[in-house]
């Protein structure tokens, strides 16, 4: 009976499941990501700052970070609780609401011509002083290209008036072109007369509704807690308040500066742990600060802003230090520590960021709860450039999110950050997005052929038909499961996307190669199609489906309409085939016209594309309607471009034979343009002016008579 007891089991593995690691930007290398609290992962991520349209460069942060959001808990599990916040107190926002107030009223005061020009000649000194002392040379460039404009502007309207011209139309397109400096030069003039504050939380109001309504054509999923500044003052005040309490901040003035000499001082505490290097880089802490900050007041230039005293034209609420605003760095402290606590497992935000922003935070955050470990992960994403230069409002060189959606889909845009890591610089250009439309079409033509399948075999009564495996499905069962391996290291390796895509298209290919060889397990084939596309619905690239691919149909059932609708188009493609073959058969060339019109002409119009297949019933696949109508399109100018080539071939060869008709001592008889005398043969022997020719250029009419009076023979001899 000893025998008959249970075995003891023993786990041996050679190849030990990998751990997720991400890129920590705190030590600046792969960390594996273990959570404070087991599955629970707080995650705090920088909005916007609302004060225009958001762009590109906006894009690629939110992308990448709804990305790995998705991974994280729809690939890893993770229970995320992801909070963003909308900064709608800013040093930007309070200037560009100014001066977007300002200039609405300046031009509904209808300047007369002079007083336009002698206002913006003003206006272009002050936009000169800047770009003389602005330490950025592209930021230096793009002043002075948009001094030049306004210059150019100016000279053309002083020229008309001097010459007594209508000059009212290039009045309106001064005001146009000039918008940004003359904006500037009344803010100048102008801002502390500015008493309505509610034009400075208008600003940012209409902004963040175009800020999720671009979100939401992205496919970037909402933050489970929205945060803004303006409903958070009361709490940054008494944060603020603790930090003093602690001796890590001071009153100056009527602002609130956070001490970061004595803060650095503390054994358990050190300043710029992100950008170490960056510690006294007073540029950039400047920068940071804002436009509309005071910096004599500080104790040291390190110093910052919890607390700034508002002047005349700003917005302001009560606080133990009298009227003022908060700082931008004690935003985002109070915003997380509010929902979060005490600790984050991650925090985000796009890589220029960093400093002194973030370390800002991360002094802050650890001053007022006396730790040292605020944040545990920061991920940071790469910045988008075009041309090589980072894309931003403050040069002017940026292409807005909705600008982006006119040209390519939500879709198009994510596969171009899917195929690139999120934390390295991306180039926004046409070639980056021609490779991700390749990769797309890749993907939906893999799904359509899939499709074909499965709907073949149903509709054949096949259904529950399961193949006996052969080598070829073993081999493709083998690549599959290798696949599925790679692709889950490669998320494990700090959501190496880039290569999940390759892995994916290595896949597909075996797949074609498989399709290709005839009789196909659409069992596998469909598990392989159906795992591809919930990989691309866990990156944001499809949404919720139960379906294999992209859905095509757009109405409020779609994915019940495409089942619904398939075998019905399936019977129709059948039944055209059938029509095919006896109209071939017949040599019946009307039939073959009608049939070809359906696939060419009337399917493409209702999103359905027909694909004749030699020895097979046609393949039926649901297609964008767009897409097909582009295809259709491409084809027929392809199509025309051969017949004009078939056109002018012909024509050359008519011409060519036309020639041979001609007597050799005709041929240049009829080139009165060129030659004036001939000999008895025909030969010119001066050219159209009376000039001799010369004894090279008559060896050369020769040598042309001959080959002509070779060409003459030939032809009589066809006679």
């Amino acid at each position: 009976m000893a025998k008959r007891s249970q075995p003891h089991w023993e786990v041996e593995s050679d190849c030990p499941s990998p751990q997720l690691k991400l890129y920590n930007s705190l030590t600046r290398q792969k960390e594996v990501f273990i959570p404070k609290n087991g599955n629970q992962v707080l995650w705090y991520s920088c909005g916007p700052t609302v004060y225009d349209a958001s762009h590109m460069g906006h894009a690629r942060s939110y992308i990448s970070f709804d990305i790995l959001r998705r991974v994280l808990s729809d690939y890893f599990g993770y229970n995320v609780l992801y909070v963003m916040n909308i900064t709608d107190i800013d040093d930007k926002i309070i200037k560009k609401a100014r001066q977007e107030y300002l200039f609405q009223n300046y031009i509904s005061e209808k300047k007369d011509a002079e007083t336009l020009l002698q206002d913006t000649h003003s206006a272009l000194n002050l936009l000169l002083e800047k770009a003389k002392t602005s330490n950025d040379q592209d930021v230096k460039n793009m002043l002075s290209n948009l001094a030049d404009k306004v210059s150019f502007a100016v000279s053309k309207i002083e020229e008309a008036i001097k010459n007594n011209e209508e000059v009212s139309e290039s009045l309106d397109y001064l005001l146009v072109v000039a918008k940004e400096p003359l904006s500037d030069w009344l803010d100048k003039q102008h801002s502390s007369t500015i008493e309505d504050n509610k034009i400075f939380s208008d600003l940012p109001r209409f902004w963040e509704e175009e800020f999720h309504k671009d979100m939401s054509a992205l496919n970037v999923l909402p933050p489970d807690v929205l945060t803004r500044v303006s409903e958070y003052v009361p709490e940054i005040i008494a944060f603020i308040q603790v930090i003093i309490d602690n001796g890590l901040a001071y009153f100056s003035n009527g602002s609130v500066y956070f001490d970061v000499n004595a803060f650095d001082s503390r054994s358990n505490h050190h300043y710029a742990k992100l950008v170490p290097e960056a510690f006294g880089d007073v540029a950039s802490i400047q920068g940071g600060e804002g436009e509309l900050s005071q910096s004599k007041e500080k104790k040291s230039l390190t110093d910052f802003a919890l607390w700034k005293a508002s002047k005349a034209g700003e917005p302001w609420w009560t606080s133990p230090w009298g009227n003022g605003r908060p700082g931008w760095h004690i935003e985002c402290s109070v915003m997380a520590s509010a929902i979060c606590g005490k600790s984050l497992d991650i925090h985000t935000g796009g890589v220029d960021l960093k400093f002194p922003h973030h370390d800002n935070e991360i002094a802050q955050s650890e001053a007022y709860y006396d730790n040292n470990d605020w944040v545990r992960y920061f991920l940071h994403s790469g910045h988008l450039t075009i041309a090589g230069c980072k894309m931003s409002k403050s040069l002017k060189n940026f292409v807005s999110i909705k600008e982006a959606l006119n040209k390519y889909s939500s879709r198009q845009l994510r596969l171009a950050f899917l195929l690139h890591s999120w934390r390295d610089t991306l180039d926004y250009s046409d070639n980056t997005m021609d490779f991700a439309i390749s990769y797309e079409k890749v993907l939906n033509e893999f799904f359509l052929n899939v499709k074909d399948v499965i709907q073949t075999t149903n509709i054949s009564g096949e259904s529950a038909k399961l193949v006996k495996w052969n080598e070829k499905e073993m081999e493709l069962n083998r690549i599959f499961l290798r696949t599925k391996r790679m692709i889950h290291e490669a998320l494990c390796d700090n959501v190496d996307t880039r290569t999940v895509l390759d892995r994916i298209r290595e896949c597909i290919s075996s797949c074609n190669v498989y399709m290709a060889k005839g009789t196909n397990d659409v069992h596998l084939l469909k598990n392989i199609a159906l795992y591809i596309t919930d990989l691309m619905r866990i990156f944001g690239a499809v949404e919720e489906s139960d379906l294999i691919g992209f859905p095509v149909l757009k109405t409020e059932n779609s994915l019940d309409t495409e089942s619904i609708v398939m075998p019905f188009l399936r019977i129709l493609g059948d039944f055209r085939d059938d029509i095919r073959t006896e109209g071939r058969k017949l040599k019946a060339a009307t039939v073959l016209k009608l049939c070809d019109n359906l696939r060419d002409e009337i399917l493409p119009n209702v999103g359905v594309r027909l694909e004749d297949r030699e020895g097979k019933n046609c393949a039926v696949k649901l297609v964008d309607k767009k897409i097909l109508l582009e295809e259709r399109d491409a084809k027929k100018r392809l199509e025309k471009e051969k017949e004009e080539l078939k056109a002018k071939a012909l024509a050359a060869k008519t011409e060519k034979e036309a020639l041979k008709k001609v007597p050799p001592h005709e041929m240049f008889l009829k080139m009165s343009d060129k030659f004036s005398v001939f000999d008895s043969q025909g030969i010119p022997t001066h050219d159209a002016e009376g000039n001799e020719i010369s004894k090279g250029q008559l060896k050369k009419l020769q040598k042309l008579y001959q080959a002509q009076q070779k060409k003459y023979e030939e032809y009589l001899a066809t006679i």
